[in-house]
C-alpha cells in the first residue's frame, strides 16, 4: 500500500514540526469529566418524530446523538444526520457506524464534509468494517474476509482524511483507488471531522484506533467489541494503551467511549419487569449480553465501575417509545455518575 501526493501522508494526526499528536479539541474537553451519547435502536419511518426525539437529546443535556447506519434496518443516517444538523444547535451528531462497503471513502468524506459544514462543526464520523453477512448480501456486495475488511477500512481512513485535509488527493491503493480528487467543500471542524472506530479487537482493531481515530467504542456483545466485564474492558485499554505507545501517541487523546445496546430503565423492579415484556423480544435476545436494565441506583452503579475501568463517555441506546429511559439517564444517572468521575 503506498500514497502520492497526499499532504502529511503517514502524519495526518500529527503536527509536521513537532510530530506530537494534535488532540482534537472535544476529546480534550471531556478529559475530566463523563459524557453522554443518545442513539435510538429501532428509528422507525416517521422523520418528524426522529427530530422530536433529537431535540429532546439536545434540551436534556446530552452531548451527542447516533444515528445507526444499515440501510435495510433503519432509515438513511446521513439523512437523518441532516435533520437533525437543522433541528439542533449544540449536540454532536454521529454515525455509529457507517460501513466502508456500503459507501465509498469518497462519498463518506463528502457526506460527513456537508454535514459537518450545515451543523457548523458538529459531525463525528463512526466508521467498521459491518458485521451483517444478510446486509452484504442484500446490498449486492461480497463479504470479504476480516482481514480483508479490516485492510479496507486502513485505506478508507487514509482516504477520506486525505480529502478532508488536502485541495488535490491522490491515492493509489488496493482495493480502493482514485485520482486527483477534490471535495467541492471542506469541513468547518479543524484540525479534522472526529473519527471513531467500533470495535474491541485487541492486536488490529485498537491498533487502528490509536493510530488514526479519536475515539474507540465497543461493549459487551461480538459485534460491538467483546467486552463482557470489567475485566475486558480493563484489558482492551491495556492493549489501546500499548498500541498509542508504539505510534508515539498520547494515550488520553484517544477518547474511551462505551456501548449499551439496549439501555432501559424504571424506577422500580416490578415497572421493569413489566415494561421488558412489553419490549420487542427479538432485540432483547439477540443482544442479551450488552443490555443493561435496571433502576437507577443500579445502573448508576455499573455506570461508575465502568468509569473506573477508564471509560469516559456513554452512548446509550433506547428503544424508539421508551421516554421514561430517557427521562431517567438525563436526570438521575448522568448526573451522578458525572459526579462521582470528580472524585475519583
Amino acid at each position: 500500500m503506498e500514497t502520492q501526493n497526499v499532504h502529511n501522508s503517514g502524519q495526518t494526526w500529527q503536527n509536521e514540526a513537532s510530530s506530537s499528536w494534535i488532540t482534537h479539541p472535544w476529546v480534550a474537553e471531556g478529559q475530566h469529566t463523563i459524557r453522554f451519547g443518545a442513539q435510538m435502536i429501532d428509528q422507525g419511518a416517521d422523520w418528524q418524530e426522529q427530530r422530536d426525539w433529537v431535540q429532546m437529546v439536545e434540551d436534556l443535556g446530552f452531548d451527542s446523538f447516533w444515528a445507526s447506519d444499515h440501510p435495510f434496518l433503519s432509515q438513511d443516517a446521513w439523512i437523518t444526520l441532516t435533520i437533525a444538523a437543522q433541528a439542533t444547535r449544540k449536540i454532536r451528531l454521529g454515525t455509529l457506524v457507517s460501513c466502508v462497503f456500503y459507501r465509498s471513502p469518497a462519498l463518506l468524506a463528502r457526506l460527513a464534509a456537508d454535514v459537518d459544514r450545515l451543523s457548523n462543526g458538529r459531525v463525528i464520523l463512526g466508521i467498521g468494517i459491518g458485521d451483517l453477512p444478510q446486509e452484504f448480501e442484500r446490498l449486492g456486495l461480497p463479504l470479504q474476509s476480516i482481514k480483508a475488511r479490516q485492510q479496507a477500512l486502513e485505506e478508507a481512513i487514509q482516504m477520506i482524511v486525505g480529502l478532508w485535509q488536502s485541495e488535490d488527493f491522490d491515492w493509489q491503493g488496493t482495493p480502493l483507488q482514485t485520482q486527483q480528487m477534490r471535495l467541492p467543500g471542506v469541513p468547518v471542524q479543524q484540525p479534522r471531522i472526529p473519527l471513531l472506530i467500533a470495535g474491541g479487537g485487541e492486536r488490529v482493531t485498537l491498533r487502528q484506533a490509536a493510530q488514526y481515530a479519536d475515539v474507540t467504542n465497543f461493549g459487551a456483545h461480538a459485534v460491538i467489541g467483546g467486552a463482557y466485564d470489567i475485566s475486558d474492558v480493563v484489558r482492551k485499554y491495556d492493549a489501546l494503551r500499548r498500541h498509542c505507545e508504539t505510534h508515539s501517541r498520547p494515550y488520553n487523546s484517544v477518547l474511551r467511549s462505551h456501548l449499551t445496546f439496549p439501555l432501559v430503565l424504571a424506577e422500580t423492579h416490578e415497572a421493569l419487569r413489566l415494561k421488558l415484556e412489553k419490549l420487542p423480544q427479538g432485540w432483547l435476545k439477540m443482544f442479551g449480553s450488552s443490555l443493561i436494565a435496571g433502576v437507577p441506583q443500579e445502573v448508576i452503579t455499573s455506570y461508575q465501575a465502568l468509569a473506573s475501568a477508564g471509560v469516559q463517555y456513554f452512548i446509550c441506546s433506547l428503544f424508539r417509545g421508551d421516554g421514561e429511559t430517557l427521562q431517567l439517564l438525563a436526570e438521575q444517572i448522568m448526573p451522578a455518575v458525572k459526579e462521582a468521575k470528580t472524585t475519583l
